[in-house]
Formats: structure tokens, C-alpha cells, sequence
């Protein structure tokens, strides 16, 4: 399928080669050029009402790659100074998946979090994935989340809810990413990036005698 074919098939939620360009200075990036879309036509047929399909571009314009840092270094952690921004914690930087850059592929991603996988473990969930899913990387999630926004002119991708991502920290726990805003009001706004504690021989307790 083309991207022109692509593009009326999904419409806003179809970023390619001139969507990217168009909203290029916003993302520091050059004029994309995209390879040809790998999905067959069925699946993209079937995803077309539910699923964003996306370019990732590997680096900026100058040609530093793309990662969940420089994304951060662009848009910051102070929803009243800029929006859209990243929810203001610093602890991912030093972490592998925060400076992996993009893949250079097309991505379906779901544009809602599965009803099914409320409240269930990432490692419940995946065992339960069909064979043609699979988790998203944290970057490919953050870069779509400001890809998107700027696109479509504000829309918010999993704006009140969290999604497992492939990705792990250098301690072996899963990350998660999303809710950009927090629907009680306690938090800012801001794309959020966590992971998932793992149990370990150093969560213990020390109890208090009364």
C-alpha cells in the first residue's frame, strides 16, 4: 500500500513521510523520507479505526538520533512554561532504552489501551498477545505521543492511561509510559515514563514495637 493509500484509509491517525515534514521543526526534524509500508493491505485495513501507523525517523536535522532524551531536551518537564512537555522525573536518563533511537520503521499502534488489560501484570498480558502483537518501545510510544499532538492539532494519545512497553531499565523491571494527564488533578500534565518494581531479596520490612 502507498502512503497516499495509507493516508485515506486513516486519515488523521496516518503519519508518514509528508505528515512528519509538515510538523518537522516542532519534532527537529528534516524532510522525512519514509521507506515503503510493510503491512499488508488486510491488516491495514483491519487497524484503520483503531490504530495510528507511523513513521519513526531515526535522527533529528542535525542528524543526532531521536530518543525519549532529546525528545525531552526539546520539549522539557514544565507544563507552565510549554505544553506538550514530560512529566518532571529524571531517573530513565541514565537508562538504556532513554537513549536507544528510533528503529526507521512503520508502526500500528493502538491508539486506545485494551479494555481486557485493566489491571493485569505486563507478563499476564503479553502470555495473552496474539502472535502478530507485540509490546511497544518506550521511544516509539514517546515519539508518537508528540508526533501526534502536533499533527492533529492537540490530540492526546492514552491521555489517562499507562501502557507496557518492551523495554526494561538495567535492573530487569519493565517500563511503562503514558497518562499524560492525571484525571484527579494531584499531578501536572506531563508524558509520563515508569517501570514496573519487580520483587527483590531487598524489599523486605523492619517493623515498628509497640
Amino acid at each position: 500500500m502507498t502512503e497516499g493509500e495509507a493516508r485515506e484509509l486513516f486519515g488523521s491517525a496516518f503519519l508518514g513521510s509528508d505528515e512528519l515534514s509538515r510538523v518537522g521543526k516542532r519534532l527537529a526534524l528534516g524532510q522525512v523520507a519514509a521507506p515503503s509500508i510493510p503491512f499488508r493491505k488486510e491488516t491495514l485495513r483491519a487497524c484503520s479505526a483503531s490504530h495510528l501507523l507511523l513513521y519513526a525517523p531515526p535522527v533529528h536535522a542535525d542528524g543526532l538520533p531521536v530518543t525519549i532524551r532529546s525528545l525531552r531536551n526539546l520539549y522539557g518537564v514544565d507544563p507552565e512554561v510549554s505544553q506538550p512537555c514530560f512529566y518532571n522525573q529524571d531517573w530513565y536518563l541514565p537508562e538504556g532504552f532513554a537513549v536507544a533511537p528510533l528503529d526507521a520503521r512503520w508502526h500500528l499502534l493502538a491508539k486506545e489501551v485494551m479494555v481486557s488489560a485493566r489491571g493485569r501484570g505486563p507478563e499476564e498480558v503479553h502470555a495473552g498477545l496474539r502472535g502478530d502483537q507485540v509490546f511497544p518501545t518506550a521511544a516509539v510510544c514517546a515519539f508518537a505521543f508528540f508526533a501526534y499532538w502536533f499533527a492533529s492539532g492537540g490530540c492526546r494519545l492514552w491521555n489517562h492511561d499507562f501502557l507496557w512497553c518492551s523495554d526494561f531499565d538495567h535492573q530487569g523491571d519493565r517500563i511503562y509510559v503514558g497518562r499524560y494527564e492525571d484525571p484527579t488533578g494531584v499531578n501536572k500534565p506531563g508524558f509520563n515514563i515508569h517501570r514496573h518494581l519487580s520483587l527483590r531479596s531487598v524489599h523486605s520490612a523492619a517493623p515498628e514495637q509497640i
